[in-house]
């Protein structure tokens, strides 16, 4: 691996070096007079003075040699609708949303809420602000109206850019209604709300001195042409408020040229599109995937961004095995929990589609296990890529770097550290770096590179609190997830530190018993959470969705289920992560972007209410939990 070791050591090692050889990937206005400041840690600022623009560089700077090329597809299987634009047509676009935000009064500096669904105006409303100079904060469409107004008090916003209505599983949400609850809640209420009137609900109700149609500001503004504003490249570019946050929202702050750089250099080097290709990105722009990989990384890199509204599996299970046949996709990015919906599915969705363009698939969101990597590998026939990042971090921590060495995967491996990031495991109880093989908090020495948060929004106080203070004596960012490393460098991912189970003073985490639960054939997804206990301090209880519901319809083979799982964990793990218990369920409760509600389970099954469930996919999932408990406490 000495490409790959050799060019992470110099981004290390020669930061200013190496970092200035990948802002040339972007366009400046102004040159930068320093690459990196880090006179006041853990503060980076990067690129020192130099101006730049997102917008320009995701669509201007493409005009000229590109502009006739697709830059956005849009495809709904829930409107049956699918649009397409070149990049000359998303300029046009841009230019009209930008002026009617104008028209409003937004100026740089000012923040724009954005609450969509996944329609093409909302990469206009990104994009406009970003021309601006404005700072926009998507929220993420599934969040109710009281975690809404908590984003809109937190944020500020001048304007609110929302929708009528979007559409899940073929039934409408109704955002408008949502939005006008959050105004009433909030103690900030913006002045203006610009509507994209879908059609979809036909009882629209509009405040007459505060909501606008965006068709009509649109057909106002048809031949604008609203000038960039160029921006220091360490002026705010967006907020994006973290998923699960208590409290106060805590809102990620990310800079402009930093994440410009940080995006265009990981299209060139972790991704490896080319320009003019194609990239399908599966996740919503209310999270980071989106912002990255949805809008910025592969505009920037003058590439075609696949922009889908639906459901993995409607109108069925090959759906977007289609679209990357009809759209010739090279580069697609989706999560494990996606890959183990498909992999209950019938597998001959997999072959039924000419899948010749795709090079590799990517996951990350959360954990991959090797079962689930291994099977998705070997159904499409192409190379899988586990890679690991988050929210804070806005572009890849842990990847194959393909664009400089094709490392060899290892199932269930988020293989190394990306370049620029300085990554250590650590003891939790020292702050020493761990051993090959043995559990570590994954930590990062700062400066951060290009790209990851700059602090949270208007504290940066809590910035240093949450993120660097985990180990006294030493000032490092936390993950606040653990991994290990093996004797050849891979690393692993094996869950969130609060998602620690201690069983008799043995420390395990989720992802390694739910990775041996999942080794059963007949398992497709199992969450694993510890509950209190009076003797061991926590056990592990699962909860097992199968692929074979017949196996398990007698409660004598559900009873022979659960022993074979557990004699499956004994082989795998050991007995010291043996669950105490395997439930079976239909589902699991998860969010809208996929993540599992581990916290909601764990209260549920220790008799605690499940707290805030404003972000659940299907209610129902939760209930099966509930009864699936209250059945074992009946039987007992």
């Amino acid at each position: 691996m000495g490409a790959y070791r050799d060019f992470h050591r110099r981004s290390i090692d020669e930061r200013a070096a190496f970092w200035r050889e990948q802002a040339q990937l972007i366009d400046w206005r102004e040159p930068f007079a320093e690459v990196l400041d880090y006179s006041r840690p853990p503060f980076a600022r990067w690129f020192n003075g130099g101006t730049t623009n997102l917008c320009h560089n995701a669509i201007d700077r493409h005009l000229a040699t590109r502009a006739g090329q697709k830059a956005l597809s849009f495809i709904s299987t829930e409107t049956g609708q699918n649009r397409t634009y070149t990049f000359r047509d998303l300029h046009a676009e841009v230019n009209r949303f930008a002026a009617a935000l104008g028209e409003q009064g937004v100026a740089r500096g000012d923040r724009v809420l954005i609450y969509m669904p996944m329609i093409p105006e909302a990469v206009f409303a990104m994009l406009a602000c970003a021309r601006i100079g404005a700072v926009h904060s998507v929220v993420f469409g599934g969040f109710a109206s009281a975690s809404l107004a908590s984003r809109i008090d937190d944020a500020q916003p001048k304007v609110m850019v929302t929708a009528d209505a979007g559409m899940r599983g073929g039934r409408a949400i109704l955002y408008k209604a949502l939005v006008d609850e959050a105004l009433r809640l909030a103690q900030y209420p913006p002045a203006t709300v610009v509507i994209v009137n879908r059609g979809i609900d036909k009882d629209l109700k509009t405040v007459a001195s505060r909501d606008l149609d965006y068709d009509s500001l649109r057909d106002r503004h048809m031949e604008a042409k609203v000038p960039i504003t160029w921006v220091e490249s360490n002026e705010p570019s967006y907020i994006l408020y973290t998923s699960g946050t208590t409290g106060r929202p805590k809102g990620v702050q990310r800079d402009t040229g930093g994440y410009a750089v940080a995006l265009a250099s990981s299209m060139k080097h972790i991704y490896c599109g080319v320009p003019g290709e194609t990239m399908f990105t599966t996740s919503d722009i209310g999270w980071v995937v989106g912002h990255s990989y949805i809008v910025y990384g592969p505009l920037i890199h003058g590439m075609t961004s696949v922009m889908y509204e639906g459901l993995p599996v409607r109108p069925d299970a090959g759906i977007w095995w289609k679209i990357v046949e009809e759209h010739q996709v090279n580069v697609m990015f989706s999560s494990p929990t996606a890959a183990r919906v498909l992999k209950k599915q019938d597998p001959s969705y997999l072959s039924k589609y000419d899948l010749s363009s795709l090079r590799h698939l990517f996951l990350a969101g959360e954990p991959l296990d090797e079962p689930t990597h291994r099977w998705m590998a070997e159904a499409i026939g192409k190379p899988v890529i586990d890679h690991y990042w988050q929210t804070e971090s806005g572009w890849p921590i842990l990847s194959a770097v393909h664009g400089i060495e094709r490392t060899p995967i290892r199932y269930g491996s988020p293989s190394f550290p990306v370049y620029g990031y300085d990554l250590k495991l650590l003891r939790e109880s020292d702050g020493a770096e761990t051993a090959p093989n043995e559990k570590g908090v994954v930590a990062i020495v700062p400066p951060l590179p290009p790209g990851c948060m700059t602090t949270v929004w208007r504290d940066d106080e809590r910035f240093v609190k949450t993120y660097f203070s985990s180990f006294r004596d030493k000032l490092v960012y936390s993950t606040f997830d653990w991994g290990i490393r093996d004797q050849d460098g891979y690393h692993y991912i094996l869950g969130r530190t609060d998602d620690v189970i201690n069983v008799a003073g043995h420390r395990l985490g989720t992802r390694e018993i739910e990775e041996a639960v999942q080794a059963h054939a007949n398992i497709a997804e199992v969450a694993v959470v510890g509950i209190a206990h009076a003797i061991k301090g926590q056990i592990p209880l699962a909860f097992a969705v199968v692929k074979d519901a017949e196996k398990i319809a007698t409660s004598e083979a559900r009873d022979r289920h659960e022993l074979e799982i557990m004699e499956t964990v004994d082989k795998q793990l050991g007995p010291i992560g043996r669950p105490a218990r395997v439930h079976f369920v239909a589902m699991l409760p998860k969010t809208r972007s996929g993540k599992l509600l581990r916290r909601s389970i764990q209260a549920l099954a220790e008799g605690r209410d499940p707290g805030d469930l404003t972000t659940i996919e299907d209610p129902g999932a939760l209930e099966q939990i509930r009864l699936s408990l209250q059945q074992v406490r009946n039987d007992s």
